[in-house]
């Protein structure tokens, strides 16, 4: 078998600078006896702010050998503003250096398809692995141990202290302005004394403020990150609240993966649902309440008479009956889109907000940049269905008001339901708080200047807004009139790919970890699901498969762009046979992306999801 080619790791580079480097601007050179794992990654992505969370063991144990580096590759235009991305290495509390590459020129550099994706680089300054999406670190940890032992056999291993900043955000411009009570808020509620409660997500921890929306009444939770009930909770980054019928409120304890239940008058904390771990494909998905593990539930709302869950993590709502104590899917696939119709097929992403109103369930769904509404089945055979009222899709997003079908929103986090029936959104990325009335099918913006909106609730004649990156809310009157606004549409910076019309190979790229082999005691161990936006886009090899290589046609009679969609799913599991119980991981993750029918285009499309292209591999390059 031919010895495989090295490829040398490109330098990383971006026009916005670096953070957590005080000020330094690093290199893959200065870097070298050291193994550097390159993060790219986008602060609206739920499966990148999982992959951090996982980094976080790995980059502490492995801190004298082991430099991580995010590269901010953004999606959205308010992503690529510095401040921005400024606030969200706080927000996170990311502290290895970060490059802010605006024009996403690394992230070109390295073929990226996906966020999040990972790249290990060895001390000698070559790629040696590649994965897509989230649930791999732990085959990068036994990477991480095997090069290692490689290289300080050979010599070529550099140990000395991690690298990194304290969370100050050493060479970046501080967030404004200095917080006080809050920092980064992320939902509030408005409590049946008046008083607003509210997630102060980055201090772990709900605060309730009287109705001045100033003064601090008490602080449930330690201020530590953590899990812990009774009467000195812990939380972790939390974000939704709901008033329960018991009179307790539900909240979406969102890293935790968990939802909680806080005693309004003793202020202890008990774990409605979610075990503390992540949820993933092939783990139980119903049951009792605390058996059943959850993925990054961001908002609760009660309605049709159960406490339902944007679980943002696996684009889907689900649903927790108090009475039984159950919890299950009640809308949503997994799959990451933009799809209405009978709830059990839609697809969401990221949904972030809900609210209930007139026999709707608002949802904000983010990374589609939309509005959508989901009905209950009325009776017997009658199902539930979902439906859009602003958004096309994944993306294509602005701030342009009007009809909903022409409306565009950035990166919705929240929606609240206003007095005469219409909802407000919470338009998180355009700083806008914006208006849209089902009597009429349009979009108008109530109010702009607010920063990084992500809820609003209404109190009387006025809607206070949660101000999360100016770490404070804000209260409103809310207008007859909606201020006018230049219409601005935009599409994601990520250039389509060039294929030609007719057939592509479609393959995606798995090599189980070191260690490891495919998991097929229950059957295959893989899955593919192709589909695309608009659908004319493809004549033929759409639906499901357990291939992951795939001969998809492209009609030369349709569009002439579009999106790609494509989910795919490996399950791997330890190969040694002495081993009684082996540890099995699944490896999942959904790439959209943009393509262009042109005659000179490709006409094979590797998607890596771990392991390296061998069919893309170029030939050793000096440094």
């Amino acid at each position: 078998m031919a010895k495989r080619a090295r490829v040398r790791a490109p330098e990383p580079a971006g026009s916005g600078g670096w953070l957590n480097t005080g000020g330094v601007e690093l290199s893959l050179a200065a870097l070298r006896g050291r193994i550097v794992i390159l993060d790219f990654w986008t602060f609206c992505c739920i499966n990148c702010l999982h992959v951090l969370d996982e980094l976080r063991e790995l980059e502490e144990k492995h801190r004298d050998t082991v430099v991580v580096v995010g590269v901010h590759s953004p999606k959205f235009v308010h992503e690529a503003e510095h401040a921005a991305v400024v606030d969200a290495v706080e927000r996170y509390g990311v502290h290895h250096p970060v490059l802010d590459d605006p024009e996403l020129a690394t992230w070109k550099q390295y073929a990226v398809r996906a966020w999040p994706t990972l790249v290990v680089i060895d001390p000698e300054g070559y790629v040696v692995a590649q994965h897509a999406g989230e649930g791999h670190v732990h085959a990068i940890e036994r990477l991480v141990a095997e090069l290692e032992g490689e290289h300080a056999a050979k010599g070529t291993l550099r140990r000395g202290d991690g690298l990194g900043a304290p969370p100050a955000v050493a060479g970046g411009v501080p967030p404004e302005p200095v917080a006080t009570h809050l920092r980064f808020p992320g939902k509030a509620l408005r409590l049946p004394s008046g008083n607003l409660l509210v997630s102060d997500t980055t201090r772990h921890r709900l605060v309730e403020l009287e109705p001045d929306g100033e003064t601090v009444v008490r602080a449930v939770g330690s201020g530590e990150r953590g899990y812990a009930d009774g009467a000195a909770p812990r939380f972790n980054e939390p974000q939704g609240l709901a008033l329960l019928p018991s009179g307790a409120v539900a909240v979406a304890d969102t890293v935790n993966h968990t939802v909680r239940a806080v005693d309004l008058g003793t202020g202890s904390v008990t774990t409605l649902a979610g075990t503390g771990r992540q949820w993933w494909q092939g783990s139980p998905a119903s049951g009792r309440g605390r058996e059943v593990d959850l993925s990054s539930p961001w908002d609760v709302a009660w309605f049709d008479g159960r406490l339902w869950i944007a679980m943002a993590g696996v684009h889907q709502l689900w649903t927790y009956d108090p009475e039984t104590d159950t919890v299950r899917p009640a809308a949503g696939t997994t799959n990451e889109g933009l799809l209405d119709g009978p709830a059990e097929e839609a697809w969401f992403a990221q949904p972030s907000g809900l609210a209930a109103a007139d026999g709707r369930l608002w949802i904000a769904d983010s990374e589609t940049s939309a509005l959508r509404w989901l009905e209950p089945g009325g009776g017997p055979g009658q199902r539930a269905r979902v439906h859009t009222a602003v958004g096309t899709g994944l993306f294509d997003f602005g701030h342009r008001d009007g009809p909903g079908g022409e409306a565009l929103l950035q990166h919705p986090l929240g929606v609240t339901a206003l007095p005469d029936g219409s909802v407000a959104v919470s338009d998180t990325y355009n700083h806008a708080l914006r208006r849209y009335d089902p009597a009429t099918g349009t979009v108008t913006t109530l109010a702009t200047d607010l920063r990084e909106p992500s809820d609003a609730v209404v109190d009387g004649e006025e809607i206070v807004v949660v101000e999360s990156a100016r770490h404070r809310l804000t209260r409103l009157r809310l207008p007859d009139e909606a201020v006018r606004v230049p219409p601005v549409a935009h599409r994601t910076q990520r250039a389509a790919t060039d294929v030609a019309p007719g057939t592509l190979s479609l393959d995606v790229v798995f090599r189980p970890p070191p260690g490891q082999k495919l998991d097929t005691r229950y059957g295959p161990a893989t899955r593919l699901l192709v589909s695309a936006t608009p659908p004319s886009l493809l004549a033929g090899g759409e639906g499901q498969g357990t291939d992951l290589t795939r001969e998809v046609i492209l009609s030369a009679d349709g569009p002439g762009e579009g999106v790609l969609h494509v989910s795919a799913m490996a399950a791997s599991c330890d190969d040694d046979p002495s081993v009684e119980y082996p540890a099995c991981h699944v490896h999942q993750q959904d790439w959209g992306v943009p393509i262009r029918l042109t005659d000179s285009g490709v006409r094979r499309l590797p998607l890596i999801l771990a392991g390296l292209d061998e069919g893309e591999e170029k030939e050793e390059e000096d440094a």
